[in-house]
């Protein structure tokens, strides 16, 4: 009877390991199905949604750059418009080369002869007055010459007068304003000679195909 009741307890036992390992094998697979199982459902449900918004954020960027770019284009044509109505783009000295060079050229000259004086020649400056002078300027110039022309003569005092630098400030029409730096130097006889500067503001007109000086500021 012992032999029979030893072989039926190793029988059992092999019976439960078996069942055991069945255990832990459906164990496993469930667990498959448990966390495991959520996780991969989670990754393959973010792959779907990720592959669900990639267009659309697509579209969004795209429909962002042709906004921008069409902004950006009315803000162009709008400053483009703003420059031309303004008064500053109303001004040809910014814009006219030829006419600021001309302009500049003109004055610049003008004022270097009414304002160099030589004793061989006490006329030539008033002369040239007649010629680039006009208006206010005209009448300032024919005041002024008045005053010094006897002490020009009697001191036989030399004036010589370069413009060193002319800024034209604005050009509108046939009227400029300008910024002009003279160097001039004097000499009296003999004596050694002197040299100053002075910074004009001047006002010209076009009449007749030339510039005409027709206002002088000392600054």
């Amino acid at each position: 009877m012992d032999s029979g009741t030893d072989a039926q307890d190793a029988e059992d036992s092999r019976s439960g390991v078996h069942d055991a390992r069945d255990s832990g094998t459906d164990a496993q697979d469930d667990g498959g199905s448990g966390p495991g199982a959520a996780t991969g459902d989670a990754r393959d449900e973010g792959g779907t949604a990720t592959g669900r918004f990639t267009p659309r954020l697509r579209r969004i960027a795209l429909l962002a750059t042709v906004l921008a770019l069409l902004l950006g284009g009315s803000a162009f044509f709008y400053g483009a418009h703003q420059l031309r109505s303004t008064p500053s783009a109303r001004n040809h000295a910014l814009t006219d080369t030829a006419a600021t060079t001309r302009v500049g050229g003109d004055v610049g000259e003008g004022l270097a002869r009414v304002f160099s004086y030589a004793p061989a020649r006490p006329d030539a400056a008033e002369r040239s007055a007649g010629t680039v002078l006009g208006g206010r300027a005209a009448r300032q110039y024919a005041d002024l010459f008045a005053q010094v022309r006897a002490g020009l003569v009697e001191q036989r005092v030399t004036l010589t007068t370069q413009a060193v630098r002319t800024g034209v400030i604005e050009l509108k029409g046939n009227t400029a304003r300008l910024l002009v730096f003279l160097d001039q130097t004097s000499r009296r006889g003999e004596a050694p000679a002197t040299s100053a500067a002075a910074q004009l503001t001047v006002t010209a007109e076009f009449r007749d195909d030339r510039w005409l000086i027709v206002d002088i500021k000392a600054r």
